[in-house]
């Protein structure tokens, strides 16, 4: 019987769905076993091959785990909400909920056609109102919090209430923004939008007016990742920085706890690394510098960040962000028309880039001077671009003798710099290292480096001119999209202006044909009148980001049909943490750190058993694809476009060249070092770019038009995209999936190459002839095949827990071999591999578990085969003989032999 998988997998897809083999229980008397994909967003260009790595990867784990015993909870769903779909619709008019179910329903076809064991029953896509509902109470639940720093946790607004209605807000220790202190009295005075302004300052979920990155063209805010050289990454439309009130949630009041998770979870270093990072934990003071003549001006003091205090006698000038509340203030009229144009040209840059190379300064003097505070000396006061708004104050106190960019700043503009610390005896040392002895640093002088922090803060801080702080480098997150495809927020501004949320949940998103924003920027919600005017008030239009929904659909997988409340305490206490997450390292920051926050943060309400979601994160790496391009002349040769064969150019010439890339279809012999166009290929090349067909060709000696090959990211700009169907078409699912895992380790980048694939497939057939080329015996097995099959299992077992794949596809091979060089035909053993073999290729299991008379699925009706040491030990030992550095003889000597004395 050949092996023909295309004949047998749609059969067993079938079987899988109309007998829910992969249906979850919360079945409570079996252990649990919870295996997580990141769930992607349905775009309309459906799965590539590097797509299902991850996938394959998770599902292998969570089959093993059921075969062991394990309650295996492997869930799938949509990331459905984004700008995609809505910028899609601003192009084309049609509906973004109808482009989502059209892309929803192609990738779940392809998830399934690649044999996943996800259980569907419980997928969630995070744009239907039976899911955001859950998505808009958490909402509510931040809004309705503030987090206390003595206790360290959340706790009901309503407490910080009672509080200021006894004793005003004096003695209270939270999260806040920047807020003025008051007595009872004056709290019982406030007016309802005053009581409102100065909550807001405390809520997890707050307003506030913050400079974003604002797209016109797009028409809504964009995070720094979706923001590149000063424009928006989807259609590269210019992007500006902009003051905007929007919705933040507090997710610094957190800061602390988010590290200290890390050391609970299996992370790699890197991605802990990256967060922590992100989060930026420093240890310094808060430092005020007055204005020269601000008093009299009534401006206040400018506030820096500081996490060198010690260097405080080396601070030559200030620089504040260009968008820093002060500028306009403090800007001399002789340099306003200087100072205006250079926040013109910072605000079309990213803080991305804005922060990313210190060899590159740029500033301008605003005509202003602060005052030293130890010294009163007069210090000027710049901006530059380095200095970012929304980390610290954005202002710095510059000290170029101890940082490499202030250095920079101050040798471009000729502005002081003074020695604070004499390196002498550290000849080694670089800019800003804490090393040598204090100078020039009055009562620091002769002081070692080690001594200055303490004694310079205590110093300050008794002279009234800093303050203690922890700072972080990440600030509070951006909840606010203008546009409409995403979570209304379930908020109504009354006619004080005051909040009043919805609690009759959900606020769903009403239907709308036109998707462009207004021309003042609002969201396409703002034109709908009927929807945004309620007897309460006006409903927020903004909406919320994509991260919100992605923040903790880990949790309503738990218990996806309760219409009560967003999870069950039953489910939430059963399922616990996510036993292994996967997904791409891309997230690691955004929506990572934004899940361990909401997870943290419903942990503080009681609603979740663990302070961290995920127990194990993998990160898979990416599978890449031949990028090839042919070589144009720069220059026409009589007039005519001219492309040249790549082994023709010399490497001096290739300046003479543009390379133009190619569709991968046109390629004679696609992944391969010598890939070319034969004579058909130039034609189809020709036919596809019609405004080359009068180009001429200089071909090499076999009439080939050599291409240049190069390993790149798989896109369809690249047409090197490999479409998982046309390889399950070809060589099947099982295939497909073996060969992904046998590429290389899990983490690491692979170039995918269709030649490869090939020694996978034969592999394959050489499993099916194993048990269809021969009739299987009840025979007892020999020593020699229980030796081979335990040899596997043990390979295969360990690996798994490891979470090593491709030594697993190579243990299967080598048993494989084995077993037919010594014509094994015996069920015992062959039994035993067939069910290890499952997990990798599940089509293939089950079709050969029904051929060998068993009913139902492997998958579900059996266990995973352990493996026994005894089988493994060895009888002989071979000693090689050498004579004259040459192998003659070989002797076995029996191991079990007693020793003589």
């Amino acid at each position: 019987m050949e092996y023909k998988p295309n004949e047998f997998e749609s059969k067993w897809r079938s079987f899988w769905q109309e007998n829910q083999v992969y249906k979850t229980e919360n079945d409570f008397s079996r252990p649990k076993y919870y295996v997580l994909d990141m769930f992607p967003y349905p775009s309309g260009d459906g799965l590539h091959v590097g797509h299902p790595l991850g996938y394959v990867a998770s599902d292998i784990i969570a089959r093993y785990k059921r075969l062991t015993g394990f309650n295996v909870l492997h869930p799938m769903g949509f990331d459905a909400f984004g700008l995609p779909a809505e910028q899609y619709a601003v192009e084309t008019g049609i509906h973004p909920e109808i482009t989502t179910q059209v892309n929803s329903q192609k990738y779940k076809r392809q998830l399934d056609n690649l044999g996943f064991s996800f259980d569907w029953s419980r997928a969630v896509k995070t744009c239907d109102s039976s899911y955001y509902k859950w998505t808009q109470q958490i909402f509510i639940w931040l809004f309705e919090s503030y987090y206390d720093n003595n206790l360290q946790k959340a706790q009901p607004i309503n407490q910080l209430i009672s509080i200021f209605e006894k004793e005003g807000n004096s003695q209270i220790n939270a999260a806040c923004s920047k807020v003025e202190t008051f007595s009872a009295a004056d709290w019982a005075k406030f007016t309802a939008k005053e009581r409102e302004d100065v909550l807001m300052c405390y809520r997890l979920a707050y307003r506030k007016v913050g400079f974003v990155n604002w797209c016109e063209a797009l028409g809504t805010v964009l995070a720094n990742d979706e923001v590149k050289d000063g424009v928006s990454e989807r259609g590269g439309h210019p992007v500006i920085k902009k003051p905007m009130l929007q919705w933040m949630l507090r997710i610094t009041a957190y800061a602390d706890r988010l590290l200290q998770g890390l050391e609970e979870v299996d992370f790699s270093e890197a991605i802990k690394t990256q967060q922590r990072n992100w989060i930026g934990r420093s240890e310094g003071a808060r430092l005020f510098f007055k204005l020269q003549n601000g008093e009299q001006a009534g401006l206040e003091p400018i506030e820096v960040f500081s996490t060198r205090p010690d260097t405080i006698f080396g601070a030559t000038f200030l620089v504040l962000a260009p968008e820093h509340q002060l500028v306009d203030k403090i800007t001399s009229i002789e340099q306003r028309e200087t100072v205006v144009n250079y926040q013109k040209q910072a605000a079309a840059k990213s803080e991305r880039e804005r922060s990313a190379d210190v060899k590159q300064v740029s500033g301008v003097f605003t005509g202003a001077y602060a005052l030293h505070p130890i010294s009163n000396e007069l210090v000027p006061v710049w901006i530059s671009d380095y200095v970012l708004a929304g980390y610290g104050t954005g202002a710095i106190m510059a000290v170029p003798s101890e940082d490499e960019r202030d250095n920079r700043f101050a040798k471009r503009f000729n502005l002081p710099i003074v020695e604070v610390l004499d390196k002498s005896e550290f000849p080694k040392a670089e800019l800003g290292e804490k090393v040598g002895i204090y100078i020039n640093s009055d009562f620091l002088n002769g002081k070692t480096a080690t001594e200055g922090f303490d004694l310079a803060l205590d110093y300050l801080e008794e002279k009234g001119l800093a303050i203690r702080k922890i700072n972080f480098r990440f600030h509070d997150a951006n909840f606010s999209r203008q546009r409409y495809w995403g979570e209304p927020f379930p908020v109504i501004y009354n006619q004080e202006g005051c909040i009043e949320i919805e609690n009759d949940l959900p606020v769903v998103l009403p239907p709308l044909s036109d998707f462009h924003p207004t021309a003042d920027g609002k969201s396409p919600l703002a034109r709908l009148s009927d929807w945004v005017n309620t007897p309460k008030g006006k409903r927020e239009t903004d909406t919320m980001p994509g991260y919100a929904a992605s923040s903790w659909y880990f949790l309503r997988y738990m218990d996806s049909h309760n219409d009560k409340e967003p999870f069950s305490a039953e489910a939430v206490n059963y399922w616990q943490q996510v036993d292994l997450y996967v997904g791409g390292s891309e997230h690691a920051v955004g929506h990572l750190l934004y899940s361990r926050f909401w997870n943290q943060f419903l942990y503080d309400l009681g609603k979740v058993p663990h302070k961290e979601p995920y127990k194990k994160l993998i990160n898979q790496g990416m599978i890449q694809g031949i990028i090839e391009s042919v070589y144009l002349k720069k220059e026409k040769v009589n007039g005519r476009s001219q492309f040249v064969s790549a082994d023709l150019i010399k490497p001096e010439e290739l300046d003479q060249y543009a390379r133009i890339l190619v569709h991968i279809r046109y390629v004679s012999n696609y992944g391969a070092p010598d890939s070319f166009l034969d004579l058909k290929g130039i034609e189809q090349f020709k036919q596809w770019r019609a405004d080359y067909a009068d180009a001429e060709f200089v071909l090499n000696g076999f009439n080939h038009l050599v291409t240049h090959s190069e390993t790149g990211k798989m896109s369809k700009s690249k047409y090197n995209v490999v479409n998982p169907d046309d390889v399950i078409q070809e060589y099947g699912a099982d295939c497909l999936r073996m060969y992904e895992m046998f590429l290389g380790p899990l983490e690491d980048a692979k170039p995918w190459n269709t030649k490869g694939i090939d020694g996978v497939y034969r592999f394959l057939r050489k499993f099916w002839d194993l048990y269809t080329q021969q009739t299987l015996t009840d025979a007892a097995p020999t020593a020699a095949e229980l030796k081979i099959l335990h040899t596997c299992l043990k390979k295969v077992s360990i690996d798994l827990e490891n979470y090593s794949f491709n030594t697993s596809v190579a243990a299967f091979m080598v048993a494989v071999n084995q077993l037919r060089e010594v014509k094994c035909d015996k069920k015992a053993i062959l039994q035993p591999l067939l069910i290890a073999i499952a997990p990798f290729a599940p089509y293939t299991a089950d079709e050969l578990w029904a051929l060998l008379g068993n009913a139902g699925s492997i998958h579900n009706s059996t266990t995973f085969p352990s493996y026994d040491e005894a089988y493994l030990i060895e009888d002989n030992f071979q000693c090689p003989v050498s004579i004259n550095g040459k192998l003659r003889y070989t002797f076995q000597f029996p191991l079990n032999v007693a020793q003589e004395l």
